[in-house]
């Protein structure tokens, strides 16, 4: 369970932060980078659950928040261990299976994409739009992060390019199952 009673410390004042392993990086070194970059996402999802008034969709991103925290400390925790302990949470191959369930399941109510859809329509599909944009930019954070000298958990890596997929998906269901979702029109404007 996580205490915390206060919450600056000084020790950043430096510009640098801790892991998990207690080893210090720059908050710019690119495992710091991903980290933001996820609690980025996570935040623009709050922002959409915020604007969707169905409490199913509400819960199913608020379990997703839950998982992003998860995936967070995972990237926080360096090494090539990437079985979860009992001081080490990691992420799972059953959280991205579950994602797919989701993804699965919302898809079922819609009809096929005849088109490339812009990212709008309603004010809770707006903002879940920008929630996959932002997972996105995260994915790549991450995907980064693990082109380097550095490892990253197969079971992050997925589950962050699966929920961009989710957000998608959710953000059509969120536009009267497609039926609102506004479509590009290529070189409507020439």
């Amino acid at each position: 369970m996580v205490k915390l009673n206060k919450i600056y410390t000084r020790t950043g004042d430096d510009g640098s932060t801790g892991l998990v392993d207690g080893t210090r990086r720059t908050k710019h070194d690119p495992r710091m980078a991903a980290i933001g970059l996820v609690d980025e996402a996570n935040s623009a999802i709050g922002l959409a659950a915020a604007a969707i008034a169905d409490d199913r969709n509400t819960a199913l991103l608020f379990r997703i928040q839950n998982d992003m925290f998860d995936l967070g400390a995972d990237i926080a925790t360096p090494g090539d261990d990437f079985e979860p302990g009992e001081m080490t949470l990691r992420m799972v191959p059953a959280q991205t299976e579950w994602l797919e369930a989701q993804i699965d399941a919302l898809n079922d109510r819609l009809e096929p994409l005849t088109s490339f859809v812009l990212p709008g329509g309603s004010e809770a599909a707006a903002r879940t739009h920008v929630a996959r944009a932002s997972t996105r930019a995260a994915e790549r954070g991450v995907t980064a992060l693990s082109a380097g000298p550095e490892l990253v958990n197969p079971a992050a890596l997925s589950y962050i390019n699966r929920l961009s997929d989710l957000l998608f998906v959710l953000a059509r269901v969120l536009n009267d199952n497609g039926k609102a979702d506004v479509k590009w029109v290529p070189g409507q404007n020439r």
